[in-house]
Parts: structure tokens; C-alpha cells; sequence
């Protein structure tokens, strides 16, 4: 797993699938969605931890309020048989974007990249959530388990999910950067991401 980037588990583990049936979207066009939206999703997580402190403070903060989330179960809520809860994407996105607008600005710009219609993606954007929390969680929690082997804090826990093989494995990331220079949140986002994905 060291080498294998989120969007490989994703594939891997049933994710995408899950949310093209939940969706009901052709395979394709639901695995185009969760590669647009990664890269800011990715840098909300790492934009939360940073404002807990980065390191292995940021990690802990995310970790537990994760936890307090649903934390592995999260990700199972949308893999498993039963409804999944919305609700409680939203809830994961309320703490790692921390506005419905940053939300929809994130739905609104892998729309105008991918064609997807940005409501489809506002549905996508919960699953997407709890998929990647609950993955998250779990990661985290086998690397406490190891000890002093441990990864060692928020950038590293990233790092080793999202793989050193990147490049532009998530969608055209580079492009998003300081897209107007107004200090948009979704341009700090986004750049946070970027950080852990190059």
C-alpha cells in the first residue's frame, strides 16, 4: 500500500462503484468526479490539520474529530448494503471546508472541468467525504498501532495515502492554483493539497 495513491483505493476497495451506483452514474463519469474533487478534498483535510497545529498535533486533531464522526465506519457506511447517511459527509465537509460555499465552489470548479453537472458533484462531495474520512481513520489508526514506526504527523499520513507518485494522478491540480489571486478559500485549499500530492 506504501506506493498506492488514494484514488488507486479507491478503485480498489469498491469506492468509486459505490458511488456511481448510489449516484447512478455510468462508472466512468463517476470516477472523472471523484478525480476532480480529490485534490481540494485532500487539501481540506490537510487545511484542517494545519489550523490544529500541523504535525503530529494536526494528525492527532484530525484524527479525533474524525473519530467523533464515525471515523472507519464512515467509509463502510458507504461501501456496505445498507442507506448510506449524507448527513454525515456533510458533517465531514462542515469541519474540513467549513462553509456550505466552499462546498459548492469546489462542486462549481470540477463541474466547469469535467462538464459533470456541479449538483451531481454536490451529491458526489458527501460520499467522497466519508469514503476519504474513513480512510483516513483506519490509515491512522494502524500507524499508532505500530508505535515508534509511527509516520509521524498530518503531511506524512497524507503522504504515505496518496503515494510520491502522483503527478498529475489527481486531475490538473496545477491549474487550479491562485486561480484569480483574491485569496479565495478555495485557492488556499487547494494549494494545501497540492503540497501532499506533488
Amino acid at each position: 500500500m506504501a506506493d498506492a495513491n488514494l484514488l488507486d483505493m479507491l478503485r480498489r476497495s469498491g469506492g468509486i462503484e459505490a458511488v456511481s451506483k448510489q449516484l447512478g452514474l455510468a462508472p466512468g463519469v463517476a470516477a472523472q468526479g471523484v478525480e476532480a474533487l480529490l485534490p481540494a478534498l485532500v487539501g481540506g483535510f490537510a487545511k484542517r490539520g494545519e489550523a490544529a497545529g500541523g504535525g503530529e498535533a494536526g494528525l492527532g486533531a484530525l484524527v479525533g474529530v474524525l473519530g467523533g464522526l464515525g471515523g472507519g465506519a464512515l467509509a463502510a457506511n458507504v461501501l456496505g448494503p445498507d442507506e448510506t447517511d449524507p448527513g454525515r459527509g456533510n458533517a465531514v465537509l462542515g469541519e474540513v471546508f467549513g462553509s456550505k460555499e466552499v462546498s459548492r465552489s469546489v462542486a462549481a470548479d470540477a463541474a466547469a472541468r469535467t462538464g459533470i453537472d456541479a449538483q451531481v458533484l454536490k451529491r458526489m462531495l458527501p460520499l467522497l467525504a466519508m469514503l476519504v474520512g474513513g480512510y483516513l481513520s483506519a490509515r491512522a489508526g494502524g500507524i499508532g498501532a505500530q508505535g515508534s514506526g509511527g509516520l509521524g504527523g498530518l503531511g506524512s499520513l497524507l503522504g504515505s495515502v496518496l503515494g510520491d507518485k502522483q503527478g498529475g494522478g489527481l486531475g490538473g491540480i496545477g491549474s487550479l492554483l491562485d486561480m484569480d489571486g483574491d485569496g479565495n478559500p478555495l485557492d488556499d485549499i487547494i494549494g494545501l493539497g497540492r503540497k501532499f500530492i506533488a
